[in-house]
Order: C-alpha cells, then structure tokens, then sequence
C-alpha cells in the first residue's frame, strides 16, 4: 500500500466514524447530549484525528478501535432508548430548584451550584427577579427551564393601556449565603448601616439569610435558611 493510499484511507476511515457518530446522536443539538455522548464525541474525535495524523499506529487497529467505541455508543443510546433505569443513570434527572417561588437551597448544594450561578441562569431566561419564578427547574443538559408567576406572565402595559411608572431600582442581590454583596450596595448608592437597620428589625443575623434582593420597588425581599420569607420597605 503506497503511503497515498494509505493516507486516503485513514481519511475515508475518519470520515466514516463521525458520519456514523452523527447519525447516532441524531438531530440533537449540543446543549441536548448528555454528558456520556458529548464525551465519546472527543473520544471517537481523537481517535480519528490520531490515525488520521500518525502513520505509525497501525491501521486495522485503529479501524476495530473506532468500530468498537461507535458500536458500545451505539449499544448504550438503543438501551437507553428501552429503558428508563439505563436513560436516567446516563442523561440524569431534572432538578428543582425554586419550588412555589422558594429556593430549594438542599438541590442547590446538591448540584454544588451557588446563589450567583442561580441568579445569572434567571437573568438569561428574562427573569430578573427571584419574585417572577413560581418554579426553576435544572434540566439534564444543564438548562434552566422556568416557570413565572401568573401574574408574570409576558404581557406588555401597552396591551393593557396602563400607565407606565418608573422604577426606583434594577432587582439586585444584596445578601448571598449570608454575606453581603458590597459592590452591589456601592452601585446602588446604598449603605450597609441602612441594609443592617433592615435585619435587626427583623430580628435576624446575616447568617440567617439564604438570599435578599432589592426590588425594583424599593422592597426588600429576603429568604431565610429555614425557608421562612419576608418582604420589607427598605
């Protein structure tokens, strides 16, 4: 075999293993595979771009190599497909993590996901505040699918002829896990003396304090550790 030849066939052989891994994923998107498809992706990848690159390596190897990784992935999605046991060990669960408009701070830890990670993933689905989402759901691909208060919904004021009013603030977090976020206070113009006038009003410490956000309303919304909520002037 000339080394032309061979070349050639390293190639047809590369480009016949990702053909076969396209069609095994199917029309999913990326955000859509799981985490052991998206591996086996760089894995069989790899692999070609090694038999592909490097003439040593022997050819046939290579070829019962990528056969065989393509064929367990092959195995693994038609009984993940058949059984609902293999599906969920592979793709995983959903997971709450606002429930009836509460942090489920449990799924939090669970998932080693903190207040910050939350926030921004509301923030990317349009809900800027805490007080919008009903439900907040981790997906298996990682998404965050929520579910807004019904009186959230997406209805603009011009539909509804309402006079518009200006917003006093942007909701801003001002409490995480506890620990003030100082640059949030600076941004707001805001003093901590004014936030821990607050919380002694309450009768709380800071450590009690899961999450606090400031409304666009001037409110101060806080979830405690225990569950327990409030919404106060501010």
């Amino acid at each position: 075999m000339t080394d032309l030849t061979e070349i050639l066939l390293r190639v047809l052989l590369g480009f016949a293993a990702l053909l076969f891994l396209i069609r095994i994923i199917g029309n999913k998107q990326l955000g859509q595979m799981n985490v052991f498809t998206y591996i086996s992706g760089i894995v069989i990848g790899s692999m070609v771009a090694d038999t592909v690159l490097h003439e040593d390596l022997s050819i046939w190897k290579t070829i019962i190599g990528i056969s065989g990784w393509v064929a367990l992935l092959f195995l693994v999605e038609i009984v993940s497909l058949k059984n609902i046991k293999a599906r969920e060990l592979l793709d995983g669960q959903p997971v709450i993590l606002i429930k009836k408009g509460r942090i489920v701070y449990d799924a939090l830890k669970k998932e080693r996901m903190n207040i910050d990670d939350l926030t921004m993933m509301l923030r990317t689905n349009m809900a800027f505040s805490i007080l919008d989402v009903d439900y907040a759901i981790l997906e298996s691909n990682g998404d965050l699918s929520i579910l807004k208060k019904q009186n959230k919904d997406n209805v603009t004021k011009e539909d509804l002829n309402l006079v518009l009013k200006k917003k006093e603030y942007f909701p801003t977090s001002l409490i995480m896990d506890g620990k003030i976020i100082t640059k949030n206070l600076i941004e707001l113009d805001l003093s901590k003396d004014r936030l821990t006038a607050v919380i002694k009003q309450l009768e709380i410490e800071y450590h009690d304090v899961l999450y606090a956000e400031l409304q666009d309303n001037g409110k101060l919304y806080l979830q405690l550790h225990s569950g327990q909520i409030h919404n106060v002037e501010f």
